[in-house]
C-alpha cells in the first residue's frame, strides 16, 4: 500500500457504491476458496427500495481511500426490529452493527471500525455486535474456522487475518455460530434408524414435500414456523411480510420440492426443513459475472442441479413441541428423507447443516447423534460504545 493519509468518507452516489462493491472482488480474488457473489445481487443487497431490510434499518456505507486508491470499506447499520428484541437474546435497545468489512491493512481496518462506531454512537447506540452483513439472516459473523474449503450457498467467507484485526480493535466474542458436515451416503446409526422407523409408523405424523404450485402459501407456512421456533433464540429478528415475499422470490429458483419438507401432526404444520443444492458450486465458475458465459452455466445447472453438497440453512419445530421426543423424532425423519433424496436425485455425497448457535443444545445434540463434525465456525463479536 502506498504512502499517504487514509481518508474515510460516506458512500455517495453510484460511483462510490460501485467502488464499495468492486473492492471485495479485488481483495479476495487470490483466495481459491472465496466464491464471488453475482455483482447484481450485491447491488440489490445494498440498495434501499430493492432489499426490504432497508425498510426497517438505518444504514451508512463508508469507503477508505489513500489518494485515489480505495483501500477499505465498511457498513454501519441499525435494525429497528433488532432494537425491539429482549436484551437477554443478544440484540435489544442500543445495539447497532457493522459489517461488510474489507481492508488492505490492519490500520485501515481499525480506522474503518472506529468510523462505524462513531456513526453508531451519533445514532444513539451504546453497544455493537459485529460483523453482521447486513442482517443476521444473511451473513453474520467472522469466519474463524474453515478457510480451507469454499463456503456453501448463502454462507460468508472472510480472510483469516480479519479475526485478529477485529479482536485488536477491542472486540470480544459474543457468540459462536457453527456449521456441521456429514457423509450423507452413509446410513444413520442403528438407534437413529429405529427412531425414524417408529415415526413413519405413527399415523399422526405426516411428512410432505412443498408444493411449488402453492409457493407463496407454502413460504408463509415455513416462515410462520420459523418465526415461532426461533423467536427465543439469541440474535433473533423476525421476518416482515415484505421480507417473506422477497426471500421467497429470491429463493424460488433454488427450491426443489423433494428437498424442503413440512412435518404435520394431526394435519397441523409443526416443523419444516429447508435444504438447498449448493449453488456456490456452479457460481464459483462464473467469478461473479453473468456475461458473457456465466448465465449459461447457471441456467444449465438450475435446470438439473448435480452437486457434491447440499446445505440445510433453516429448520425449526414450533415452540410448543420444542424439547420433546416428538421434536427430535421429526427432525431425524426429515433429515433422513432429504438425505436419501439428495443422494438419489442430485448425486450429493456431503451434507452441511448450519449455522447453529453454539448453545442450541437441541440442534447440537441432533448433529452429534447423526455423527456430524464441525467444519466451519463464525464468530460474532461485541463491544460497548
Amino acid at each position: 500500500m502506498g504512502d499517504g493519509q487514509v481518508v474515510i468518507d460516506p458512500v455517495g452516489g453510484k460511483r462510490d457504491l460501485d467502488a464499495f462493491i468492486d473492492l471485495s472482488y479485488r481483495l479476495n480474488r487470490d483466495d481459491p476458496n472465496w466464491v464471488a457473489p453475482l455483482r447484481g445481487d450485491m447491488v440489490e443487497l445494498l440498495t434501499p427500495g430493492r432489499n426490504p431490510f432497508h425498510e426497517h434499518a438505518r444504514v451508512q456505507y463508508f469507503l477508505a481511500r489513500q489518494g485515489a486508491r480505495v483501500v477499505g470499506r465498511i457498513s454501519a447499520h441499525i435494525d429497528e426490529l433488532a432494537l425491539a428484541q429482549p436484551p437477554e437474546q443478544g440484540m435489544g435497545p442500543g445495539t447497532g452493527n457493522w459489517g461488510l468489512l474489507e481492508a488492505e491493512s490492519e490500520p485501515v481496518a481499525h480506522a474503518l471500525i472506529a468510523r462505524a462506531e462513531d456513526w453508531l454512537r451519533a445514532e444513539g447506540m451504546t453497544r455493537v455486535l459485529a460483523p453482521i452483513s447486513l442482517s443476521v439472516w444473511e451473513e453474520p459473523g467472522q469466519l474463524v474456522l474453515g478457510h480451507d474449503h469454499p463456503p456453501t450457498v448463502l454462507m460468508g467467507h472472510q480472510p483469516k487475518h480479519y479475526e485478529g484485526w477485529i479482536e485488536s480493535a477491542g472486540y470480544t466474542t459474543a457468540k459462536r455460530l457453527l456449521t456441521y458436515e456429514l457423509d450423507i451416503t452413509q446410513e444413520f446409526p442403528p438407534l437413529i434408524r429405529r427412531i425414524v422407523q417408529s415415526g413413519h409408523r405413527n399415523d399422526r405424523i405426516t411428512l410432505r414435500k412443498v408444493d411449488r404450485s402453492r409457493y407463496e402459501d407454502e413460504a408463509k407456512i415455513i416462515i410462520g414456523i420459523l418465526n415461532d421456533a426461533w423467536s427465543g433464540n439469541w440474535g433473533f429478528v423476525p421476518f416482515t411480510e415484505t421480507e417473506i415475499a422477497y426471500a421467497g422470490k429470491k429463493m424460488k429458483p433454488l427450491v426443489r420440492e423433494d428437498l424442503i419438507l413440512i412435518a404435520e401432526l394431526d394435519g397441523e404444520p409443526i416443523a419444516f426443513m429447508m435444504t438447498l443444492p449448493d449453488f456456490n458450486e456452479p457460481l464459483a465458475k462464473t467469478k461473479g459475472k453473468l456475461f458473457p458465459f456465466g448465465w449459461f452455466t447457471l441456467l444449465k445447472w438450475l435446470r438439473k442441479p448435480r452437486v457434491r453438497t447440499v446445505r440445510v440453512p433453516l429448520m425449526g419445530v414450533v415452540r410448543k413441541h420444542r424439547n420433546t421426543r416428538l421434536a427430535s423424532q421429526v427432525a431425524f425423519m426429515m433429515i433422513d428423507t432429504i438425505r436419501n433424496a439428495s443422494v438419489a436425485n442430485y448425486g450429493a455425497t456431503r451434507g452441511e447443516i448450519g449455522w447453529i448457535l453454539e448453545d442450541n443444545q437441541g440442534m447440537v445434540a441432533i448433529a452429534d447423534a447423526i455423527q456430524c463434525t464441525v467444519n466451519r465456525e463464525y464468530r460474532i463479536y461485541g463491544k460497548a460504545l
